[in-house]
């Protein structure tokens, strides 16, 4: 029963985000937005960390959820301080909905955000968004998602698993759903175009999230 409230709570939260109708044109508007409507029960996406503000700043509280850095410390001996906090990950990266873009092709990221005003639009579409720790958003990069035959063991109890040499990611199955939403409602709003192998990935965990909705309703 713990583990169902807390996949309710997790969806809860993603629902907030989802059914807002606030539109922005800049990333760092969207950003703010969100860091200050986050509900109190907000879960980070990968490790469903619950989240703290300091400020105008949002941390991850690793005692619940057991995450542990991959890195604590970057090459330089410094303190890795994207693991000490949140940031907003495009489920979608930029990169992905950029490349389908002419001017990406012209310019990169830096273009599209000059002459864009659909890639502005995308990149701050806050149903795109959502809190994650900063070590794994970093991690994750432009990995397209997928399923990994390796122990989730590179974040302490956080199931998330990033394999960089194949370059992807197979989030935990509380999250699932949330992506394949998101993949559906960026191909359904913008026109995004997702490959036949990913398209497939994405319907079967909305079919397993919904046959674990049924099963939980009748305990």
């Amino acid at each position: 029963m713990d583990m169902l409230k807390f996949i309710l709570a997790f969806v809860a939260c993603c629902i907030c985000f989802s059914a807002s109708s606030e539109e922005f044109t800049r990333f760092s508007t969207a950003k703010r937005h969100l860091i200050k409507t986050l509900p109190n029960n907000a879960k980070s996406l990968y490790c469903g960390c619950d989240i703290k503000k300091q400020g105008k700043k949002l941390v991850p509280d690793p005692t619940g959820c057991g995450y542990v850095p991959r890195n604590t410390f970057t090459r330089s001996g410094k303190v890795n301080q994207r693991a000490l906090r949140i940031e907003w990950e495009h489920i979608v990266p930029a990169w992905e909905f950029g490349h389908q873009l002419q001017c990406w092709q012209d310019g990169g990221r830096k273009n599209c955000r000059k002459v864009s005003a659909k890639f502005r639009k995308m990149e701050a579409d806050i149903n795109n968004l959502a809190p994650a720790i900063g070590e794994i958003n970093a991690d994750r990069s432009n990995y397209r998602f997928g399923m990994l035959s390796e122990n989730a063991t590179q974040y302490g109890r956080c199931e998330v698993k990033v394999n960089f040499k194949q370059r992807v990611v197979e989030p935990p199955f509380y999250a699932r759903k949330r992506i394949a939403d998101t993949y559906a409602y960026m191909k359904k709003t913008y026109g995004l175009k997702i490959s036949n192998k990913q398209q497939k990935l994405f319907d079967a965990w909305q079919r397993q999230a919904f046959a674990n909705k049924s099963s939980a309703s009748k305990l």
